[in-house]
């Protein structure tokens, strides 16, 4: 159990969620009282779960929702990567999170705190892409989504993101904030990203943020951006409270 500063209790805990490839550690976190309320769904970026992660949960769950963070390395029975981290990044591919999706949302629509309807989702770095896919994969379930600096979101692959976006619902919205400087995010991409929303009419926005280098939303990384990381949960929240409630 937690409070966040401004006194909204929560209960937290960690749970297994069961999917076709085994038992899925999640840690959710949900206000004790107000509920049942609207899913949210963090997806971790490549180093992996974590406490600072957790604190994003804990934060989503205070503003009255039911969040959620899988540990998308389950199979492999890690938690920090470390030295294994870029191969994690290549095992993982969209079709595979979509898949732990299904199983999530099929363990969602069971707990008692959970809104049933419409659910968010939110991801950075390498979960960029992954939130996109499972949006338009699932676009009856997912109605607010965002990726921070995420990467590779048009790729060669048969499950690139991008080509999910076509199955995207018109009462969808999605936010796409790019750092300013990001050796990961190609222009060239991004172009073909905005690109493929304005042909399929998508709500969305694509921004690059001023004066941002890639993760710049995480208090514990270098390139830490105090106000662009305010920004990014305000725009979040605002684009939740539209979208969920």
């Amino acid at each position: 159990m937690s409070e966040d500063a401004n006194a909204v209790a929560i209960d937290e805990a960690f749970i297994n969620v069961p999917t076709k490839d085994g038992k899925m550690e999640c840690f959710v976190a949900y206000p004790k009282e107000g509920g049942p309320c609207p899913p949210v769904v963090l997806y971790m970026d490549a180093p992996g779960v974590r406490g600072e992660l957790y604190d994003f949960v804990r934060r989503i769950a205070a503003q009255g929702y039911y969040a959620i963070i899988p540990n998308l390395y389950y199979r492999y029975g890690i938690r920090d990567p470390g030295a294994r981290m870029m191969e994690m990044l290549e095992l993982h591919s969209n079709t595979m999170i979509i898949n732990d999706t299904e199983s999530l949302i099929s363990w969602i629509d069971d707990q008692p705190q959970a809104k049933p309807g419409p659910m968010g989702c939110i991801g950075y770095c390498m979960s960029g892409k992954f939130v996109l896919a499972v949006t338009g994969a699932f676009p009856e379930r997912f109605k607010a989504m965002l990726s921070l600096y995420g990467v590779s979101h048009v790729t060669r692959q048969d499950d690139s993101a991008h080509l999910f976006i076509p199955k995207i619902l018109p009462d969808c919205t999605l936010y796409f904030g790019f750092a300013e400087h990001d050796p990961y995010v190609p222009d060239k991409e991004i172009g073909m990203l905005s690109q493929t929303l304005t042909d399929n009419n998508v709500d969305c926005v694509v921004e690059k943020i001023p004066d941002t280098g890639h993760g710049f939303a995480f208090p514990q990384r270098m390139g830490y951006h105090h106000e662009a990381a305010e920004r990014h949960w305000d725009i979040a929240f605002e684009l939740f409270a539209r979208k969920l409630k």
